[in-house]
């Protein structure tokens, strides 16, 4: 046993695992050295507290404002800290609540009703002027277009007007349907807002529905579609689609073979309907990713122009998309289409056509100021 110790004892001091003193740092008889209060700082006791303020005769303790004792009153003990006591306050009148400063104004936004839901009564009809002598008004894209706007805008007066009618023993010409108008509305402002039932520019039937709306004596407005290229050029993609021209969705059957891989827009107004097609023709073909040209039927560029520009750029199958809605096309521009390749049907009753009349009835409609309700 003794020759064990001695060896333990041996490998101490050849290791250097002795130690002087080994004791708790918790303990307070260690020979741990305290922070003295010679620097300005408290000294922590060695249980981790702080020690507690120190009040002598000399310097009495102090007090918050407000809470000064009296010199009658027991002094506290250190750590005895005064307690707030409720007082009686004068209470405050309630604030009164924030007023919209304008409380009719119509919500803005990208879902903004074009036409308010309530209109007062001498408020402007929306007189849709379409072109053709014999166009029927109640079938076909402009009898179902009125129906829409009707149904979507209940408080419009809607109607419609042939440019080139019978005059004014006809009760469809441009010209009686806006007296008509006249007569049941107060004098002063305008009696309707005329839009031509127009896809594109066609300076001809705009020239000839200004001389209509001139010879019929009534205070009304002529105005047309604005920014109408992206409805337009989603209402010529759903046509193609529905001929088997196009694929009818441009993300989930990007990769299929269409029976067409080059579009040309046919429009009617001359070179300025061609023209006024220019960007519908750029946003049509980055919904197809096709190339895409337009050409007029009544005007240059021709068709045949056009689709050999397309077979110069390698088109093979080539697809025409009419850009009009019926009643604008005569029959020599509808047989005009038939240069040996295949086409759609032309943009007809499309809820986007509704659309855009009442969009242009809106902005029309902000620039008047309209009668009174009692009036």
């Amino acid at each position: 046993m003794f020759a064990c110790f001695t060896t333990f004892e041996a490998s101490k001091h050849w290791m250097r695992l002795g130690f002087r003193v080994v004791t708790d740092a918790r303990d307070p008889s260690a020979g741990l050295s305290m922070r003295q209060p010679s620097d300005g700082m408290p000294s922590r006791l060695p249980g981790g507290a702080l020690p507690g303020r120190q009040f002598t005769d000399d310097m009495p303790p102090r007090y918050s404002h407000g809470d000064q004792q009296s010199a009658d009153s027991p002094r506290r003990a250190p750590g005895d800290f005064p307690r707030r006591e409720p007082a009686d306050f004068p209470r405050r009148a309630a604030m009164p609540s924030r007023q919209p400063a304008y409380p009719n104004r119509p919500s803005g936004g990208r879902h903004r009703r074009a036409v308010p839901n309530s209109l007062p009564q001498g408020a402007p009809a929306l007189v849709l002027a379409v072109p053709g002598s014999d166009t029927d008004l109640t079938t076909g894209a402009a009898g179902e277009i009125s129906a829409i706007l009707r149904v979507d805008n209940p408080a419009v007066d809607v109607r419609a007007a042939r440019i080139d009618g019978g005059g004014h023993d006809d009760p469809s010409d441009l010209r009686t349907v806006l007296t008509d108008a006249a007569a049941q509305r107060p004098d002063g402002g305008p009696c309707a807002i005329v839009i031509p039932l127009l896809a594109t520019i066609n300076p001809p039937v705009i020239r000839r529905l200004r001389a209509a709306v001139a010879a019929s004596g009534a205070n009304a407005i002529v105005t047309g579609f604005f920014n109408s290229n992206a409805m337009i050029a989603e209402i010529l993609h759903i046509r193609l689609a529905e001929a088997g021209l196009a694929r009818a969705d441009r993300v989930r059957l990007f990769s299929i073979v269409t029976a067409a891989d080059g579009v040309l827009i046919a429009t009617v107004g001359g070179p300025d309907g061609a023209t006024s097609a220019n960007v519908t023709s750029i946003l049509l073909a980055a919904r197809l990713a096709l190339p895409v040209i337009t050409a007029s039927l009544d005007g240059g560029p021709s068709l045949q122009e056009a689709a050999t520009r397309l077979k110069e750029m390698g088109v093979n199958r080539l697809a025409i998309a009419p850009c009009f809605i019926g009643p604008e096309a005569t029959r020599r521009d509808l047989d005009a289409l038939a240069i040996g390749t295949d086409y759609a049907a032309p943009i007809g009753a499309h809820s986007n056509i509704a659309k855009l009349a009442a969009m242009a009835y809106g902005q029309a409609l902000n620039s008047i100021e309209l009668p009174d309700e009692q009036d």
